[in-house]
């Protein structure tokens, strides 16, 4: 089983996909590969991309990295890093090509901070209401927080989402609200070096009502290569 920080270590490296994707809407299917590379973050890097997000009251005091400094801002906690917090962040980069023929290139930065770290972190929760799809068990175990990246997948822009992190399943679920759509991407390892992947995108309903018309829905095999 892997816990927290050892999931986040064995995603590194380079790996290759394979999805098929269910356009219900089109009534298509469409396949595509995906090489995927992904490093860890820097310190810096780390603080640049959580200095574009309201979280960003974080590297205030953060910003020397004293460990015996007192945090006063929204930090749950005497003092640290963000290393030392335990908040992994990636480099990730990939180029897609579908069956069609069509190429897709992105490079983005993405951070994902427990709750435990941030006080009062309700205040940063969606206002949205979440789809049945991201309904995970609220078990003791489950790790729940944000997750951050420089660039969308389907919008550009900063990109603040909720994460869920299951140990016993070794399962990794994000669910993000952009402006039109929201997204429930699942990641789970089955094996040393391999993952499922599952990709739900939802549309977006009117304010107060629970997403529920599924749009597109992505099945995966991503597999991690040799150095």
């Amino acid at each position: 089983m892997l816990d927290f920080n050892q999931f986040f270590q064995a995603c590194s490296g380079f790996w290759q996909i394979e999805r098929t994707y269910h356009d219900l809407v089109a009534g298509e299917i469409d396949r595509s590969h995906t090489e995927y590379r992904v490093n860890s973050l820097t310190v810096s890097e780390k603080q640049a991309l959580l200095s574009l997000s309201p979280l960003g009251t974080l590297v205030d005091e953060l910003k020397n990295y004293f460990p015996e400094q007192s945090l006063d801002t929204h930090l749950d906690g005497a003092a640290g890093t963000i290393h030392q917090l335990g908040c992994p962040g990636f480099g990730i980069s990939f180029d897609t090509i579908s069956e069609k023929g069509e190429q897709v290139s992105m490079h983005l930065k993405a951070l994902f901070i427990p709750y435990q770290f941030v006080k009062n972190y309700e205040v940063f929760m969606p206002s949205e209401n979440f789809p049945i799809a991201a309904e995970l068990p609220k078990t003791e175990e489950a790790i729940q927080g944000f997750y951050l990246r420089d660039e969308g997948y389907s919008e550009s822009g900063l990109i603040q989402s909720s994460f869920t992190y299951l140990p016993s399943r070794q399962t990794l679920e994000m669910t993000t609200f952009y402006r039109r759509s929201i997204a429930v991407d699942q990641m789970r390892f089955v094996a040393p070096g391999l993952r499922l992947r599952t990709i739900i995108t939802y549309e977006k309903p009117p304010a107060g009502e629970v997403p529920e018309v599924i749009t597109l829905v992505g099945f995966g095999v991503e597999k991690r290569q040799p150095a």
